[in-house]
């Protein structure tokens, strides 16, 4: 056995060397890879030499290889070989004495990136779908390969692109960033040099797995940005949303307000955008041609720009018709407001008017999101089109705030015990009435939506369908407002009552007229409900719906088998109304309905005594076509 002391001696000689070679080692730091693809813009131009900015061929990378602060060209040469020879490293410095709220694991990281450069680079103004498809294509075979992503984009369309590609990547569970300039990075004065270096520390150190735009120290939701300003480094503004992220002295993440893909499906990009889609503006005058010219085939889907919060004339029945008649053929039309802060609302009747054409409230996206959102949806081959409206209504990726007509499902099953836990509530009685309590507003809330299936699993639970909520409103007052079909049969099946009034006395038949449903007033009809409304109240609605030409409305009171020739506090009939008002639409409906022309109001006129009074020749003719048929048929008009 060798003497210990020889052993000491051997280790306290070599250990000055082991010091040496530690230090010497070229082992790498730990980095992050960020691929940027460099599509074109003005971020990477040259002053040529009639001093006008223009793209040039591999210019972008070559420059920033001579720059030290976006690559560390000793630390690139001692660590770099083989495949990572394309890439640039950025300076340790230079970053990390700013990211002091970094997390641990991040600390002493580096940035390496590649730049991909489009061949050729294009002008943003010249982007299309197809560059679209194209970049999230890129970005889908190379995810897995690389920790975030920069993609260089012109100013001009950088809005459509980022709202876009939220769309088309799905799944995303890494940060992708869209970044520019409005003066080329290498000039003087420049404001690409910021915005390209704090792209770059984003998509390389903070997972935010979301579509970005980095510009003038912050980042915007891709989906909620717009461009605001053509000479300012404040070009973009994300007016219904706070930045997601601010780089000051310190960089601050508003992590609450990170949008992040729920499921465990694979990261994906759906490339196949519809592209029969289109921007019409409102202005005071458009003429009912000029709509229907744009809602003619191929178009599939049109962004609406209406006025403040989502309002178009609604004394232009020739308008609203037009758009209905789209609607009805299957162009899908999302409503949103020409301001650029706000969202659309259906408080105002010229709102509500585009609302019960089929126009779909398309709440606070911007038109760039809306555009590309309704290309996306419209290009699901698989989905219906109910599905393809429905999901217009929702969240998809964070892009709205208000959603149309369109809850959440609602139904977290263990809330009832959730609650009772949260209360203290252990025993039976007391379980019991907590559920009794909160059941009727979750069965409301789920016939809202049309979810069946929470309503079966609520009914299971012990709730009883017909309980009424604190307006005194049921499950089915709410799915006969709604119109949702399958949902009424669900509850009559399970013995819902249709004879149920809520506070307001209304039953489940008056909210399917008011929703002008009709296949569910056929259907509570044949149950036998009935019209409890006051015969007054009746009048007074039948005699607005002449006058305006509400038609849907009449023909939802007749089908409830209201009594057409119900008279108001002037023993004024529908059919005198309409004659007054000169709404002939109303006049031929009301006819054909079966209404007399012969009751006489409190002055003694009957509906052809006041046509004949005012003149109104077609409605004159109407009646007494009308009495020539009946009276042919051996019938008189009483």
């Amino acid at each position: 056995m060798a003497d210990t002391t020889e052993i000491k001696n051997h280790v306290s000689q070599k250990r000055p060397v082991l010091a040496k070679s530690l230090m010497d080692s070229s082992e790498p730091e730990p980095s992050s890879r960020v691929l940027v693809i460099y599509t074109g813009g003005t971020i990477g131009m040259k002053t040529n030499d009639n001093g006008v900015y223009e793209p040039k061929e591999d210019f972008l990378v070559n420059k920033l290889r001579t720059l030290p602060m976006f690559h560390d060209r000793e630390y690139a040469n001692t660590h770099f070989a083989g495949d990572e020879e394309d890439f640039l490293v950025m300076p340790q410095g230079l970053i990390y004495g700013e990211l002091e709220d970094l997390i641990s694991h991040q600390k002493g990281r580096r940035v390496m990136y590649k730049i991909m450069e489009y061949k050729p680079l294009l002008d943003s103004s010249n982007m299309m779908m197809t560059d679209w498809g194209h970049i999230a294509t890129d970005l889908f075979e190379r995810y897995d390969q690389f920790d975030g992503f920069v993609v260089l984009h012109g100013t001009d369309t950088m809005a459509y692109t980022a709202s876009a590609l939220s769309f088309m990547c799905e799944n995303l569970g890494k940060t992708i960033i869209l970044t520019g300039s409005q003066i080329p990075i290498f000039e003087v004065r420049s404001d690409g040099r910021d915005n390209f270096l704090s792209s770059l520390i984003m998509a390389g150190l903070y997972n935010i797995p979301e579509v970005l735009v980095c510009f003038d120290n912050k980042i915007l939701r891709g989906n909620r940005t717009i461009k605001n300003d053509a000479g300012s480094f404040s070009a973009f503004i994300s007016p219904n949303l706070p930045p997601i992220a601010t780089l000051e002295i310190r960089i601050h993440v508003d992590w609450s307000a990170v949008f992040r893909a729920t499921g465990t499906e694979k990261f994906q990009v759906h490339t196949n955008m519809c592209q029969n889609v289109g921007l019409l503006r409102m202005f005071p005058g458009i003429t009912t041609q000029t709509v229907r010219a744009f809602l003619q085939p191929p178009m599939q889907g049109v962004v609406l720009q209406t006025y403040g919060a989502g309002n178009a004339p609604d004394n232009r029945p020739d308008l609203l018709n037009v758009l209905k008649e789209a609607s009805n053929i299957g162009v899908v039309i999302i409503n949103i407001t020409q301001c650029t802060k706000g969202c659309v609302m259906t408080s105002y009747a010229t709102g509500k008017a585009l609302e019960d054409a089929g126009v779909i409230c398309g709440g606070d996206m911007t038109p760039e999101a809306a555009l590309t959102k309704l290309s996306y949806v419209l290009s699901k081959e698989t989905w219906t089109l109910d599905k393809k409206r429905k999901f217009m209504k929702r969240n998809l990726r964070g892009e709205m705030t208000v959603v149309a007509k369109e809850n959440i499902t609602i139904l977290d099953f263990e809330l009832i015990e959730s609650v009772a836990r949260a209360l203290s509530v252990s025993s039976t009685e007391e379980i019991k009435k907590l559920r009794d309590a909160l059941y009727p507003s979750l069965m409301c809330a789920a016939a809202q939506t049309g979810d069946n299936q929470a309503l079966e699993k609520l009914r299971t639970l012990g709730g009883n369908l017909s309980s009424h909520n604190h307006d005194g409103r049921t499950a089915l007052h709410v799915a006969c407002r709604e119109g949702h079909v399958t949902t009424v049969q669900y509850l009559l099946h399970q013995g819902a009552s249709v004879h149920l009034k809520d506070s307001n006395g209304i039953t489940p038949l008056q909210d399917a007229v008011m929703g002008k449903h009709h296949s569910i007033i056929r259907l509570l009809v044949k149950t036998g409900a009935l019209l409890t409304i006051k015969p007054i109240v009746l009048a007074m609605e039948l005699c607005c719906a002449a006058a305006t030409e509400e038609i849907e409305t009449l023909q939802a009171y007749r089908a409830a088998g209201a009594n057409m020739n119900e008279c108001d506090y002037d023993k004024r009939t529908p059919l005198h109304v309409a004659v007054d008002t000169g709404s002939k639409r109303s006049v031929h409906f009301l006819l054909d309905s079966g209404v007399s022309w012969m009751f006489e109001d409190m002055f003694g006129n009957t509906a052809l005594d006041c046509a004949r009074k005012r003149n109104a020749t077609e409605i004159i003719e109407m009646i007494e076509q009308k009495e020539r048929q009946l009276a042919a048929n051996g019938e008189n008009g009483t």
